[in-house]
């Protein structure tokens, strides 16, 4: 037993899912300035892949050499403002030393220009569309952006739809993303930080925050939490998303998700961190309250009454989804008096020909439910609505005319249904507590729900993130923070003290 303990801890030492951050030796090594040299290391460091491009250029006697990746760079672009002026550019002495003070001082061959000193950065330079520049006799290269790849034009975001506001959500391509948000916030006091994350991909990521809003404990936590990411690759905001949070295995994430820049800008005036991924256009904003899940950027376009309304029909929504089929489950298995006399006589006779006890027929409703709803999303949209039409006959018509599942069960599901898609964000601990709220109704009754109930919001009240409690201003309360979170006030009210989340209350975190 225990050589094959010892086989097993070995074995996973020397797997390949290591923690083991260096990297090559010829990955680090310097540019050396013999460009014969350093073209045979690049390619080699590349392991001469077939899209790394590079052309030759002489300039009196020197020898300049361009290195793109195929398909990345912009072939008008590079055509125009690089490989012309460099192959008609005449100087009085043509040294490598005139070149560079030529490419530093008096061209504009970009408007983004970096000088670059190792071939890890030329790497991650060559592979995010820039061209590469290597003069011979010149121990670094200059990285000119010369993008020009493919990508999604701006369209509406798909998963936070407003009737009034920007139609513009956030792509796949960082720059641009960023470009969106600037254009909303003209601030001096907005800043931009990027850095790389995952050791094969070096995704770019950005910080996003106002230097007069946010906490610096806050951003120093958030920085060194992203620095100490050990992943390989990573493609996802999603990817990044455990390792901001400080309860990752709580139903209840302190880490919200958007697509839109205007969301981003509104948030980022209140102190927190926006994070844009590489890639993705779904950014993470940090902290976020369990409240903003029942706000939206309509709330604060429509009348402050209708604000109100909608937001009240959101809790609804959210405690109904969660609680009604728990409580349908409890109340027909252990408490039947609760029910009206007349509907207790309707559900008896529709259970009397079910072959299941009704906590076993709301946990296979349900699971039906969840299964068509994951088909429905990962089918191509021709066939999508198939879907549908088939859900709709085997939970409706389909199932209770065969007996599977009483027709008050349906209406349950089907008012369940609907209101777990009036706060979107919140569909995953959704799913998860509504079939935990029916184990428990279907176990202990109504004693079951209120201990779990009891128990969900405990868990909510415990999640603390980077010293902020995410049910804050509604615990602990304080009243004037509390005008947007029930109720929205009007923009007289709202407009007459900024918020900032390090002030709110039960914050450990301190303003600067």
């Amino acid at each position: 037993m225990f050589r094959w303990v010892k086989h097993r801890i070995a074995y996973a030492k020397s797997s390949s899912y290591t923690n083991d951050s260096a990297e090559d030796a010829a990955f680090q090594e310097k540019i050396s300035g013999n460009i014969e040299d350093d073209s045979i290391n690049l390619r080699a460091v590349m392991n001469n892949t077939n899209d790394l491009l590079s052309r030759e250029i002489k300039i009196g006697s020197q020898t300049v050499r361009l290195f793109f990746c195929e398909g990345m760079f912009n072939l008008q672009l590079m055509s125009e403002l690089l490989a012309e002026p460099l192959m008609k550019l005449k100087l009085e002495n043509d040294t490598p030393q005139e070149i560079v003070e030529w490419m530093r001082l008096s061209s504009v061959l970009a408007a983004e220009q970096v000088e670059v000193y190792t071939f890890s950065e030329l790497t991650r330079f060559i592979m995010s569309g820039f061209a590469i520049v290597l003069i011979d006799g010149i121990n670094f290269g200059f990285a000119l952006g010369m993008q020009g790849f493919q990508f999604r034009s701006i369209s509406e975001p798909s998963a936070e739809v407003n009737e009034r506001g920007s139609r513009e959500g956030f792509i796949e391509i960082i720059r641009i993303n960023i470009s969106m948000i600037r254009r909303r916030m003209k601030s001096d006091k907005l800043k931009f930080e990027i850095m790389q994350v995952g050791r094969e991909s070096r995704t770019d990521i950005c910080l996003v925050y106002r230097t007069d809003a946010v906490s610096q404990k806050l951003l120093n936590k958030v920085r060194r939490r992203l620095s100490n990411i050990e992943l390989d690759s990573v493609l996802d905001s999603g990817y990044l998303q455990p390792f901001l949070e400080d309860n990752p295995y709580s139903v209840f994430s302190g880490i919200g998700v958007t697509e839109r820049p205007d969301t981003m800008c509104a948030k980022v005036s209140e102190g927190r961190i926006g994070i844009l991924v590489d890639g993705t256009p779904f950014a993470l904003i940090v902290p976020f309250l369990f409240t903003e899940h029942f706000q939206s950027f309509d709330d604060y376009a429509h009348r402050s009454y209708y604000a109100t309304f909608i937001r009240f029909l959101k809790y609804l929504s959210f405690f109904s989804t969660i609680l009604i089929p728990g409580l349908y489950v409890a109340v027909a298995s252990f408490h039947p008096e609760l029910f009206p006399e007349v509907l207790l006589f309707n559900i008896a006779a529709s259970e009397e020909s079910t072959p299941f006890p009704i906590a076993i027929e709301a946990l296979i409703i349900h699971l039906i439910f969840e299964i068509m709803r994951e088909a429905g999303l990962r089918l191509p949209r021709p066939v999508g609505h198939a879907v549908s039409i088939v859900g709709a006959l085997v939970i409706g018509d389909a199932a209770v005319t065969a007996g599977l599942i009483g027709a008050p069960m349906v209406m349950v599901v089907a008012v369940t249904a609907i209101s777990s898609f009036v706060v979107p964000s919140l569909y995953e601990p959704v799913s998860i507590l509504r079939i935990a709220f029916i184990i428990a109704g279907g176990t202990f009754g109504t004693y079951g729900i209120a201990i779990l109930l009891a128990a969900v919001f405990i868990s909510l009240s415990s999640i603390n993130m980077y010293g902020i409690p995410i049910t804050s201003p509604v615990s602990p309360v304080r009243i004037y923070d509390s005008r947007d979170t029930f109720i929205r006030a009007g923009w007289r009210t709202l407009g007459k003290k900024r918020l900032k989340v390090q002030k709110l209350p039960g914050s450990e975190i301190d303003e600067n």
